[in-house]
């Protein structure tokens, strides 16, 4: 996949190709949708799946220390508590009082306006100044303190504008921070713990005893079925489970489209090792799995980074945590995590359970509690990452000569939602008809395929390039008449060469898998 050149207004066109094309829905549509929560249209569960196959395949299929789980979604409240999820899954909530409007303390960014008198150097406050974290927000919370200044009319040089979020927030600040919803201050509450987890009952009674959750998380499954595994699969240290499903959090602002949403699917892999492995190289490892994974499936490497959370931002337990970040076009943001969790998560659920979760060492006649490697990614975050690094729009010219923009989906052809478009060259040929709805029902049975035969052969080409198809093959007079062969139309390019059919089947059966 090829990065595409920079588009304004790009999450917008993604958004309404993705409505248009029938790749994402919002959820509930007809009532006027739902925050938070999305459906998959025709293409867009077909894309889906090809990133959870691709996935499933490189991380569990063709690998053999690594094995599948697939856990319940709703598990017994204690594991949540052991877990530590009940007492500490949460985000940090600010309210505006008069609005009503709820944001995420550390996306509530603000900065006190400071002003330098020219003639004896002296500072001053003039008031304070909030923006919610956007790619700019140094930038937005500095154009807030020179609008002030203007409407203030305060002489001076402005000081350097300090972005703090909420959480830093002093009480005596906090009254003379605006809300981002009415621009005035003295209605933001101080930040407070907001659980995320949904809360549900289950059985007949609704009451303290019923109360279980939606799981916030795939990861505490593989944890708590750990020794079922070892058990049941023969495995040796090292090694993995993996695990696909969905994730549900309340979270207090959905956003970005389908980034941040409250029901969401995952890919988690536990990989266990000694416990006198080297950690810091077995981290490094899965961190150069991954992004090799995501290049793999067509990620542009150049919208790729890598941030390594700071010691003092650690969970008390980890070792190290580093996020793959991906360049979406509201930022750069975190794409996956790969985290080094030592032992925590099987000692909590050995203490809580009384039952030892450990492996015997051999060598030594020791029993110890492997340590763990955690790769999670959301498969909601790469589907938009390869709709983002796809996505182009550019001008081509017809036979004709005019010149028209086409709009491209550059899919590797791996996760492509349609592999081949099948186009009789027309549709009042019966002959032709038949001939391509021959070699569309042979591809059927492997792959997933289009066949239209609907409109002028140019504007077909154009509808199967901006749902990502690689290839369309052209039934023509030819292929009745002559050798048998048909037209390959190759979607970046959109170069055409005459290729048979077993040369189509060998070109797919090396691309796609």
């Amino acid at each position: 996949m090829s990065t595409a050149p920079e588009i304004p207004n790009l999450m917008e066109a993604i958004v309404s190709l993705s409505k248009r094309r029938g790749f994402v829905f919002p959820s509930s549509d007809i009532y006027g949708g739902f925050n938070g929560f999305f459906d998959y249209g025709p293409l867009g569960v077909e894309l889906k799946k090809n990133i959870r196959d691709c996935w499933w395949n490189d991380m569990v299929r063709r690998r053999e220390d690594i094995v599948g789980l697939e856990s319940s979604i709703i598990m017994h409240p204690k594991v949540w508590q052991a877990s530590g999820h009940v007492a500490g899954f949460t985000d940090p909530l600010v309210d505006c009082k008069a609005s009503k409007q709820r944001y995420r303390a550390d996306q509530l960014f603000f900065s006190a306006v400071e002003v330098v008198n020219p003639e004896d150097n002296s500072k001053q406050i003039i008031g304070y100044v909030s923006a919610l974290e956007s790619e700019n927000t140094a930038g937005d919370l500095q154009d807030k303190a020179e609008s002030m200044k203007r409407k203030k009319a305060v002489r001076g040089n402005l000081v350097t504008i300090t972005p703090r979020d909420m959480t830093e927030a002093k009480p005596e600040e906090i009254a003379l921070i605006p809300s981002p919803a009415t621009g005035e201050p003295g209605s933001l509450t101080e930040p407070r713990a907001f659980n995320m987890m949904f809360e549900t009952h289950v059985g007949a009674l609704r009451d303290e005893s019923s109360v279980s959750y939606l799981r916030p998380e795939t990861a505490q499954g593989m944890f708590v079925d750990f020794k079922n595994v070892v058990d049941t699969g023969r495995v040796k240290i090292p090694f993995g489970i993996a695990q696909i499903g969905k994730s549900f959090r309340n979270e207090i602002t959905p956003r970005n489209f389908i980034f941040r949403s409250r029901e969401f699917e995952q890919m988690e892999m536990e990989y266990f090792i000694h416990e006198d492995a080297d950690w810091a190289k077995s981290h490094r490892e899965w961190i150069n799995w991954c992004k090799s994974w995501l290049i793999s499936i067509g990620l542009p490497e150049s919208h790729l980074t890598e941030y390594n959370h700071p010691q003092e931002k650690l969970a008390f337990y980890s070792k190290g945590t580093t996020d793959i970040m991906f360049k979406y076009p509201f930022g750069v943001q975190e794409l996956w995590g790969i985290a080094a969790r030592g032992n925590y998560d099987l000692t909590q659920h050995a203490n809580a359970s009384g039952v030892p979760h450990f492996i015997f060492d051999e060598a030594t006649k020791k029993r110890y509690i492997p340590h763990v490697i955690e790769p999670a990614v959301g498969v909601d975050r790469i589907f938009l990452a390869v709709l983002c690094g796809g996505y182009a729009e550019e001008d081509v010219t017809d036979e004709k000569g005019n010149v028209e923009k086409r709009t491209v989906l550059r899919f590797n052809p791996r996760i492509a939602p349609v592999k081949v478009a099948v186009l009789p060259l027309l549709k009042n040929k019966p002959e032709l008809v038949q001939r391509a709805l021959d070699i569309y029902t042979r591809l059927k049975r492997r792959y997933a395929v289009f066949y239209d035969e609907g409109g002028a052969i140019g504007r077909r080409y154009r509808r199967q390039d901006e749902i990502g198809t690689p290839w369309c093959i052209t039934i023509d007079f030819d292929t009745i008449e002559k050798d048998g062969t048909f037209t390959l139309r190759e979607r970046d390019s959109m170069q055409q060469r005459r290729i048979t059919e077993a040369e189509l089947f060998a070109l797919l059966e090396e691309a796609v898998y």
